[in-house]
Parts: C-alpha cells; structure tokens; sequence
C-alpha cells in the first residue's frame, strides 16, 4: 500500500484524524495524480466535481511532496480557510510541520505611515469612523500581522480602509519611516522563507506579469504552483495584461501630491495651482461621462470627450514636469512617476493598435462615483504560456468547472494550454436523488418586458413550498433591483428574512442566511460561485436567465468582433462556452453534500427552444429533470418539514 492510499483509504490517516471523514475513490485518484503531476514536474489541468475533495486532495501531496509549494486560490475566503484552518490540521494529522505563509495584496495590510496620518481631518469621517480608528490604533499595538482582517467592523468594502492601506504606486518602500515595521514586506520576507505560501490569484498574476515591484523574486523559488478556483484565470489575467486608469487613481494623486507639498512648506497658491492643472481637465471629462450607471466603447465616444481625454494626458504630463521642479524630495518624485504612469496607460487608451492581433476591447465604465477607462486584450494566450514557460515547475491548475463534457478546449487555449495533460472527475453526490432540475413552463421570451416579475410570480410556489430557504440568482444588477422592489412592494412575509446583494457585505449576508434556515437570498454574478451552504438551509435556487455576457457590452462585442476577423464563430466558441460554465457554476450551488436535497428552477424558456438548450443541460450535473411544478413542490415540502421543530 502507497503513502498516499495510507492517508485516504477507510479506516486511514485521514479517517482517524477528521470526524465524518468519507473515503472517495474519485479524491484517492485525485490525489495520486497530483503526486504524480508534482514529481515530474508536469503541467495539468484537472476537474474536479463538487463533493470531490480535491483540498484534501491537492494539499496532502504538496504537504508530503518535500517540495517548495505555492498555492493560488480565487478568492481570500479560500484564502483564509487554506491557511488558518485545512494546512495546520493536515500538517498535524500527518505529523509533517513545516514552514508555511499566508500572502495578500497590499491592500490587505495596514499601512503604518497612513495610520500616522489617519484622522488627521477628523471633521472628514464620518459618525461611526473615529471610534473605529481608535479600536484599529489599539489593535495596531499588539498585532503580528497587520491584516486587516483581524478587525471586527472593518469590511473590504469600508471606506475607512483607503485611508489605512497604501497602494503600490503610493508606496514609498525602502524610504518610508515605518519600513522596518512594514507588514507588507514582512509578510513577503516570511513568504520567501516558507516551504509552502498561499496566495490569490491578483498576487499570483501581479508576480507573473511582474507589476508588483518587489515580489518578482518569490516565483523563481518554488517548485510546484497549485491554481485552485483556476477557472477564473483567463479573465483576472485578460485584466492584469491590459491596462486600466480609473478618475479614483487620478483624484488619489491630486490628494497624496498635496500632503507631500504641503509637508515641504510649498505654499498654499503654488499647490492650487499646480493641481489645478490636473483638475480642471478632470472635471471636464467627468462632466462628459455624467454619473449615470452604464459601459461605453472607445469607438463610441464623441470626438469632444476624446479630445477632452487628450487634454488630461497633456495635463498629467505637464503637472509631473511640475513636480520636478519642486526638488528630489522622494514624495514628490514618486507623485511624478505615478502621473507619467497614468498618462502612459491613458495614451494606450487613446492610441489605435496597429493591427487587430495587438489591439484590445476599449471601454469606459461609468458610475455614480466616477469613471474608469479599461483595455483588454483579445488574446493572452501567447503571453501567459510564455510566462508559464520562464518558471518550469509543476504547474496544476483545478476547479469544480473547467471542462465542458469532459472537454477542457476552451480553458486551455484562452491561457495557451493545449499540451496539458488532463483529468475530469465527476462529482461523487447522486444528483439524480437529491435534486431536481425544475423547467417551468409558459415562461415568456426574456427579452420581454416584465420578465422578472414572470419569475418571481412562477418562483412563488415554490417558494412557499420551501418556506424559504433560497437563492434567487440573477444575470444583471437591473433584475436584482427590480426582483427586491417588487418583492418587497408585495408584502414579503417577515418569516423568510429577505437579504440582497449590495445591502450587507457578502460574508455577513451569507451568515445570516445559514443561520435563519427561511431566508431568501437575491445575488447577481458573485453569488454564482464560490459559496458553499451545506445542509437543509439552502433548499431552493432560482436563476433567472441564461448567463450570457451581454451583448451590448462593449467589451464582449468587441472580443466577438475579433474572433470573426479570425475565422473563429464567436457564439460557438465564446459566448456559448462561457455561458454553460457560468450556468454550471450557479447550478452548483444547491447540492453541496451526500445529505443536500432540494431543487433548480431554470427558468429561461430557451434552454428548451434554442438549438443550443441541449449543449448547456449537457454541461450540468445529473440532474432529473422535470416540467411539473407539482413534483418540485412536493420535494420541497419534504425538505421543508426537516425544519419543522418536533
């Protein structure tokens, strides 16, 4: 008998040391493969269906392997889960110690230098911000890690955390006062010594794409790369290939350029002045864009926003000769280095490439808060290979939802892939007997007006039925806001808590609903994925439509503009692909354990109207399928009653 087989037979390592552990035949040959794959130094992508195990079954062979291992995850969340609870509990089962660290962005971390300076303006935060400020100077005393994370109340999304987190272009690194304190560069300096590092995918790909200035050096080291939540790769490595400038970026400048000038004595008119210079184009291209919510092309703006746009280049490059002027003060040249920076990347925005290979989707997002400029490239498969290539470890790459009927096609060759070697596992949950696949019928087109509230009126039975206990899962913001108004404009009943997306941070949402067992849930595209509510307290998802990327998206339409100057048929190839693993994805959520029951309701008629209906439902688990709302009703109920006291 192998070590490996020791570890994950019944009755083994794994099975005296975890409570309720299951032995799977599909996580033995998961984790034997990856063994393999790490010895040899191979390049892999494996698929590995929900129930599979495949935590267990990638870090047993890296924890055993004697290798240098880094690991990338999606999402802090896994993040977190990997190396505060799975790796220490592994480590010790096993009885092999050794060295790991846990590795985030930078915005991540508190800043030290911005804490010294936080709160300066008291009269600028608001009510409930001083007491927090005050509770983070506490805890900035006593802790080892600087993550933020450890504070109770400040959320990722707090608006307290840009004034307590430094960003690459404002860092001042080796020059900084609080260097030899820094928590970023701490945590680097322990991840450079570590056996096994975990990190995110941002990281991983800033490292890749060497944008990260100062963490280059920690790929060179490692022996084997393990990319879990891998199937988020091609689009998070499309955005760090691309470029991006956002009015956030340019205001922080304005902001940061006038504290280091006014830390020099500069006089109040000189600083006015020379923001000016920057200000005054800035205001007038946001006045161009306006604050209402939307996405343009490139090609679609009006020639006096374009020349609105070289205005600001001109202005950036102007304002940074400014700063020259000013001295060396390291503050102040690193605020010209940023200003040539963004004129730099808002110049690729405005240059025509010279042909269609090199080009990219241009687009302009704009919201209530201002407006970011982004360019995609068409194609990063050359230039993510290239990069795979100058680091020859093993380099293996799994999800839940990587192939499309056994076939890993389209993921591979979106990152350059097609020699890899492959493995497809199925689920081992018997989806035929815990759920079904519930397709209403009688459902209008999707395009026509009131197609939300057709589904909320077809997803009501069954809502009751299950007495709460579910996901409404929509494709755009749009559908959430006006499924939440009308839901509420019903009279929704206080017994199912109603928890939309937006209004609490995710995590507490997701708390909440575990912990109610009746409350229904309304999420868009983060809500897809990457949530994991076992037992009876999820009974019911509900997707509105088919996930197809819009086709008004600038973005998308110049992507399948591209592929049909290629000869490539963009639907076929693109959009229908990338549909069926969203959908697969979404669809995943119900079914998150061997005791999980409960039903899908698809409720786009399309699925069964369109020629390709049969391509998505072949993409899916096993579910059974039905039409009667009856059948789905009377599983609810049963699963319902679970609930009931007794």
């Amino acid at each position: 008998m192998s070590a490996l087989d020791e570890v994950f037979r019944p009755g083994g390592t794994l099975a005296r040391n975890f409570e309720g552990f299951v032995s799977r035949p599909s996580q033995r040959r998961l984790a034997g493969r990856i063994a393999q794959a790490l010895e040899q130094r191979e390049l892999l992508l494996v698929e590995a269906g929900t129930g599979t195990g495949k935590t267990f079954a990638y870090l047993v062979p890296a924890l055993t392997s004697g290798l240098r291992v880094l690991i990338s995850t999606g999402t802090r969340t896994l993040q977190d889960q990997l190396y505060t609870r799975d790796i220490p509990l592994l480590a010790g089962a096993l009885g092999r110690p050794l060295g790991t660290a846990l590795l985030k962005g930078r915005a991540n971390y508190l800043c030290l230098a911005k804490l010294a300076g936080a709160g300066a303006q008291q009269a600028l935060l608001a009510d409930e911000e001083p007491a927090l400020l005050s509770r983070v100077r506490a805890w900035a005393a006593s802790t080892r890690s600087g993550d933020l994370a450890e504070v109770a109340g400040l959320g990722e999304s707090h608006p307290l955390r840009a004034q307590l987190t430094s960003t690459r272009e404002a860092c001042s690194g080796a020059r900084c006062a609080e260097f030899s304190r820094c928590h970023v560069f701490a945590a680097r300096r322990a991840a450079l010594e570590a056996d096994l590092v975990v990190v995110n995918h941002h990281l991983l790909l800033a490292d890749l794409a060497l944008k990260e200035e100062g963490f280059g050096e920690l790929l060179p080291g490692v022996d084997a790369l393990i990319l879990d939540e891998a199937h988020q790769l091609p689009d998070l490595a499309a955005e760090f290939f691309g470029v991006s400038c956002s009015s956030r970026q340019f205001e922080a400048l304005l902001s940061d350029t006038r504290a280091e000038l006014a830390a020099l004595a500069v006089p109040a008119g000189a600083i006015a002045r020379l923001g000016a210079l920057v200000e005054q184009p800035l205001r007038a291209v946001g006045e161009r864009f306006g604050r209402r919510e939307r996405r343009l092309a490139w090609e679609e703006l009006a020639a006096g926003t374009r020349a609105d746009c070289a205005m600001l280049h001109a202005a950036l490059l102007e304002f940074a000769r400014g700063l020259d002027a000013q001295g060396d003060a390291p503050g102040i040249a690193q605020c010209a280095a940023r200003a040539r920076a963004l004129a730099a990347d808002l110049s690729q925005m405005m240059s025509e490439p010279a042909d269609a290979q090199s080009g990219g989707a241009r687009s302009v997002a704009v919201t209530s808060r201002g407006f970011a400029f982004s360019l995609l490239p068409y194609d990063i498969s050359a230039r993510f290979r290239s990069l795979v290539d100058q680091h020859p470890s093993a380099w293996i790459f799994t999800s839940a939802t990587l192939a499309l009927a056994g076939n890993f096609q389209h993921f591979s060759s979106r990152l350059g892939l097609t020699d890899a070697a492959t493995l497809c596992l199925d689920s081992p949950f018997d989806y035929e007997q815990q759920a079904l696949l519930y397709l209403p019928a009688a459902l209008p087109d999707p395009a026509t007006s009131g197609y939300t509230e057709a589904v909320l009126a077809a997803a009501r039975p069954l809502l009751e039925a299950s007495d709460g206990g579910a996901f409404l899962l929509f494709t755009s913001h749009r559908a959430l806001r006006i499924a939440a108004q009308a839901l509420r404009a019903q009279g929704w009943p206080a017994a199912w808590p109603l928890l939309v997306q937006n209004e609490a941070p995710r995590e507490l949402l997701l708390r909440r609903f575990r912990e109610s067992g009746r409350a229904v849930l309304l999420g868009t595209a983060s809500f897809w994925e990457g949530v994991d509510v076992q037992g009876v307290a999820l009974r019911l998802v509900v997707i509105d439509k088919l996930p197809f990327a819009s086709p008004e998206d600038p973005q998308v339409r110049a992507r399948a503009q591209y592929l049909q100057s290629q000869g490539i048929n963009a639907f076929r190839d693109y959009q229908l692909p990338e549909a069926a693993l969203a959908l697969k994805q979404g669809v995943g959520r119900l079914i998150r354990s061997e005791t999980d029951r409960g039903v899908v309701m698809l409720c786009d008629p399309r699925l069964l109207t369109r020629g390709y209906g049969r391509a998505l439902l072949s993409a899916l688990p096993p579910l059974r399928p039905t039409r009667a709302a009856e059948e789905a009703i009377a599983l609810l109920r049963r699963s319902a009653r679970e609930l009931a006291p007794a």
